[in-house]
């Protein structure tokens, strides 16, 4: 698989950068809000050929990001551009872009044929119908291509969106969500065919809210949390910051004064609090804390009763990258 390319943009002070291709995707210094509501806060990235996941939990700013990207929102400050071009009031960049948003946008009285034969007309292919079945196959959606849109599943409906925006063979796909309704087998065929693009040279970026449909695609990742980039770059380092981070566990057992005595001498635990009949353990590393956690009751005489992490949730995690900045 194609590696996304991430390209710092130069700041004002910086040295001119080497000439050649623009970046598919770029954001300089971007910021969009709604009244008094900040959406995204002074994002800047670039991106080329490649997949890249745009990971935050809901309400994050992706949506936001993907509208402006895709010229269909104005950025309130700074700069979207794709191909070298502009994005927003800019109809000649729509022919290099592949929409799938994650609202409901097809019409229930078409059928997944006639919805993606409207979407080639819209682009003005010189054949329309070719063009639409040739996408249908791309999705493997020919066996209900004749249904009326009203009829599919949610991963039916999210599938169908994917063939019109792939109709037109745009170098740019944009997707919000694209997994929501997909079972098993139809996620991995995605993952297949979206890996497949990459490599024939196409920027892609999609977001989700789900670590693993990230972890399965993606080399490169954005974090977005409360409208700002908290990391951007190579998923795997990324994911070791999100694992390696400091954690807190809720500790029950049969003597927590002893147990919370011995954590003490283990080299992962930097902190334990007995306060109310609750330990709290403060641990520098996940792994190395749930490894040594049994050995470390059993050689105090202590029976475990819970092991719970208090601050394992997405949104704890991009709490902390924002931390880092």
């Amino acid at each position: 698989m194609t590696a996304p390319s991430f390209a710092e943009l130069p700041t004002a002070d910086a040295a001119a950068p080497v000439a050649g291709p623009p970046a598919a995707l770029v954001l300089e210094r971007v910021s969009r809000w709604y009244g008094n509501v900040v959406a995204v806060n002074d994002i800047t990235f670039a991106l080329g050929a490649g997949v890249t996941g745009l990971l935050g939990p809901n309400g994050a700013g992706k949506t936001t990001i993907l509208h402006m990207l895709a010229g269909l929102l104005k950025p309130s400050a700074g700069r979207v551009s794709v191909g070298g071009q502009p994005a927003w009031r800019n109809p000649a960049v729509y022919r290099s872009i592949g929409l799938v948003p994650e609202r409901e946008a097809v019409q229930a009285f078409l059928s997944g044929r006639g919805f993606v034969e409207l979407a080639a007309r819209l682009q003005g292919l010189p054949d329309p119908v070719a063009a639409a079945a040739k996408a249908i196959a791309t999705v493997d959606l020919e066996v209900a291509a004749d249904r009326m849109v009203g009829t599919y599943s949610k991963g039916m409906r999210q599938r169908v969106k994917i063939a019109a925006a792939l109709v037109h063979e745009p170098s740019i796909l944009l997707l919000d969500e694209p997994f929501n309704g997909m079972d098993p087998r139809q996620r991995i065929h995605m993952i297949a065919l979206l890996r497949s693009m990459a490599d024939a040279g196409r920027a892609i970026l999609f977001s989700s809210h789900i670590l693993e449909e990230v972890e399965r695609l993606a080399d490169g990742v954005l974090v977005i949390h409360a409208g700002r980039l908290a990391a951007a770059g190579d998923f795997r380092e990324i994911r070791r910051l999100m694992t390696d981070r400091p954690h807190t566990f809720v500790v029950r057992s049969s003597d927590d004064r002893r147990l919370a005595a011995a954590f003490m001498t283990e080299p992962a635990v930097f902190g334990t609090e007995l306060r109310d009949s609750r330990l709290t353990v403060k641990v520098a590393e996940f792994g190395g804390f749930t490894r040594a956690v049994a050995r470390v009751a059993r050689d105090a005489g202590v029976s475990l009763f819970e092991v719970a992490p208090t601050d394992d949730s997405l949104e704890s995690v991009f709490a902390y990258l924002v931390s880092r900045r």
